[in-house]
């Protein structure tokens, strides 16, 4: 998979990493934002999707994940998976970003981060990646957060082994909502 370096302007990037780590002690969060603020800002706002996780509820499959969309306003929309024992009426974590967001009238985004549990980088699923192309742009980056993260930053690793891509690259030869308007035979 190709990926592309993308940018968020540093104050929204370090709103993200500020809401990542909401609900631990504010010293801890500000020596995290602190030191992901001197690296490259592609991945200072990565780390809003870690909180996000805490909140799944997958007790079926026991995999945590957790999404957070930066809206184009800068507003900060955190999803997490839920699972449901008939399991069709499981909700992806990013999805259920998107969903919360439009529910509420947000309907542009600028961002998409996503985090597991396990040490490699995991891509949104395919209904995902559909969903999101109903709202946003197809170079809209998306973060994909190993879930060791803050375990590599402390290593030195400063990317963290965040993937970056983005829609286009995840979902080539896309259908999206200016393909109904196409003419029609």
């Amino acid at each position: 998979m190709a990926t592309t370096n993308w940018v968020l302007a540093v104050p929204d990037q370090e709103r993200l990493v500020k809401a990542a780590f909401e609900g631990t002690s504010r010293i801890l969060a500000t020596a995290i934002a602190a030191h992901l603020a001197t690296l490259r800002p592609l991945h200072t706002h990565v780390s809003n999707h870690i909180l996000a996780k805490e909140f799944a509820y997958c007790k079926y499959s026991k995999f945590r994940v957790g999404a957070a969309l930066l809206s184009a306003g800068g507003e900060i929309i955190k999803g997490a998976n839920v699972e449901n024992a008939s399991y069709g009426g499981t909700i992806c974590a990013e999805r259920t970003a998107i969903v919360k967001a439009v529910s509420e009238g947000t309907r542009a985004f600028i961002g998409l981060a996503v985090v597991t549990d396990v040490s490699s980088p995991i891509s949104p699923c395919g209904m995902c990646r559909q969903v999101l192309r109903e709202f946003c742009t197809l170079d809209m980056p998306i973060y994909m957060v190993p879930g060791d993260y803050d375990e590599r930053v402390a290593q030195g690793i400063l990317d963290g082994g965040v993937q970056e891509t983005s829609l286009r690259e995840l979902l080539p030869y896309s259908f999206g909502p200016e393909d109904l308007e196409l003419p029609r035979k």
